[in-house]
């Protein structure tokens, strides 16, 4: 029986420090940018920080995505 990726996402919260660490960062990451978007004007530092925070919540989402690929695959294998 197949197991939904936002079971998967909480087994992993669970039990994968790995998984966990990244979800972590990318929590940390999307509060600073909130917090970025709530002043009301960005400086040029301020703007490639902006810039530098949504590439590295992109590729924590995308780390997180191919553990929960992996461990659906090592699932299915059983």
């Amino acid at each position: 029986m197949p197991i939904a990726p936002g079971d998967i996402r909480e087994q992993l919260m669970a039990t994968n420090p790995e998984y966990k660490h990244l979800a972590e960062e990318h929590t940390r990451y999307s509060a600073e940018l909130e917090r970025l978007t709530k002043e009301a004007y960005l400086c040029s530092e301020d703007l490639i920080l902006e810039t530098k925070l949504k590439k590295l919540k992109l590729r924590i989402r995308d780390e997180m995505e191919q553990l929960v690929a992996r461990h659906e695959r090592l699932r299915q294998n059983l």
